[in-house]
């Protein structure tokens, strides 16, 4: 039994290598536009488009589990991983780490996606970009704002179109410490921070940083996604809910083509 497993996080490498390691038969996932992680299970690189699509993909692999653990904001492939599913009458499964909850001093608000950024935006000088990708046309928008000094824009990956002059870019992969981000605030005397709501400890000390020195957080709202047959919010419980699952299905199998 072969179980395909959607990746691109720390908790879905994580994942990959417990259930390779209680003897799941896994192929890990993701689009590797960062990084390629080393793992001890099958890894597949590159998304499926060039594969067939993952229909395709999945019925001439003989996959018959999906478990989703890609980022929170990965709408597409999660959509498509549910819908799929369904089609081909497989389990998929999804773990999706929770929200970032605001604690006593924090000043965060919501915002819906990049078109409202020029109006959240309007009024500060030099905020943080910290959510992503963004496209060519909203970049020089923000740029334009009358208030706007410079905008520090982080991501992992570098942007594909030429960026207005006063739009540094910062090339960052997590996990982030508190220090570095402390140093970063202060360096580029940052005034608001926009990030998508990720959860999990890898990029949350930004927030921590912020709290402690007044700053305003917009974070962006998580999209919504078709809900899958069982869903998680613990790495650990959707782990142990394959091994118990998968295991006891794999086993049936094997019985089933020995007799």
């Amino acid at each position: 039994m072969t179980i395909l497993l959607l990746g691109g996080t720390a908790d879905a490498r994580y994942a990959a290598d417990a259930l390779h390691q209680a003897g799941l038969k896994i192929v890990y996932s993701i689009a590797g536009l960062v990084r390629v992680p080393r793992v001890d299970c099958e890894l597949l690189v590159g998304g499926f488009s060039k594969r067939g699509g993952l229909s395709h993909y999945i019925q001439q692999n003989s996959i018959k589990a999906i478990v989703d653990i890609t980022h929170p904001y990965a709408q597409n492939m999660s959509n498509k991983a549910v819908l799929v599913a369904k089609e081909l009458n497989i389990p998929c499964w999804r773990m999706n780490r929770p929200l970032w909850s605001a604690v006593s001093g924090d000043n965060w608000s919501e915002y819906h996606s990049d078109i409202d950024l020029p109006g959240i935006l309007k009024g500060f000088q030099r905020p943080l970009l910290s959510s992503g990708q963004i496209d060519s046309e909203r970049l020089w928008d923000l740029a334009d704002l009358e208030s706007i000094e410079r905008i520090y824009w982080r991501t992992a990956v570098a942007p594909k179109f030429d960026i207005p002059g006063n739009v540094t870019w910062l090339k960052a992969i997590g996990p982030f410490q508190y220090e570095d981000e402390a140093d970063l605030i202060e360096q580029y005397q940052i005034d608001v921070i926009v990030s998508k709501n990720s959860g999990g400890k890898s990029t949350s000390a930004k927030l921590d940083v912020a709290r402690d020195k007044g700053l305003p957080v917009y974070l962006q709202r998580r999209p919504t996604l078709l809900i899958a047959e069982r869903e998680f919010h613990d790495v650990d419980r959707c782990v142990s809910a394959c091994i118990e699952a998968f295991s006891q299905k794999n086993n049936q199998m094997i019985g089933a083509a020995q007799q």
